[in-house]
């Protein structure tokens, strides 16, 4: 498992990317084929209930798989992110069953 993080306009956190990354590995650990994980940290000035964005774009065998979510706090954009993920690849372990 690969997961490259990638911090736009926010301080690094060690604690931020380790709890991403243990996050991510129920993930991996779940979907096999899963190869990497792009995770990107953002700020966004303008928003005053939340600003705190977190992206996730998963590689997989076939279209790369995206999430994102805009909360109040980066722990919680990244647990909101990752259920999206999880759906999405729910879809796409039934697509793979079926062939």
């Amino acid at each position: 498992m690969t997961v490259n993080f990638q911090y736009v306009d926010v301080d690094v956190s060690e604690t931020l990317s380790a709890f991403t990354e243990e996050k991510l590995e129920k993930l991996f650990n779940k979907y096999e084929f899963l190869i990497s994980a792009m995770v990107y940290f953002k700020q966004d000035e303008n928003s005053h209930d939340a600003g705190k964005i977190c992206n996730i774009e998963l590689s997989l065998p076939g279209p790369r798989i995206f999430a994102t979510s805009n909360e109040h706090n980066f722990e919680v954009a990244v647990r909101e992110t990752i259920s999206d993920l999880e759906r999405q690849l729910k879809k796409r372990k039934e697509i793979f069953k079926t062939h």
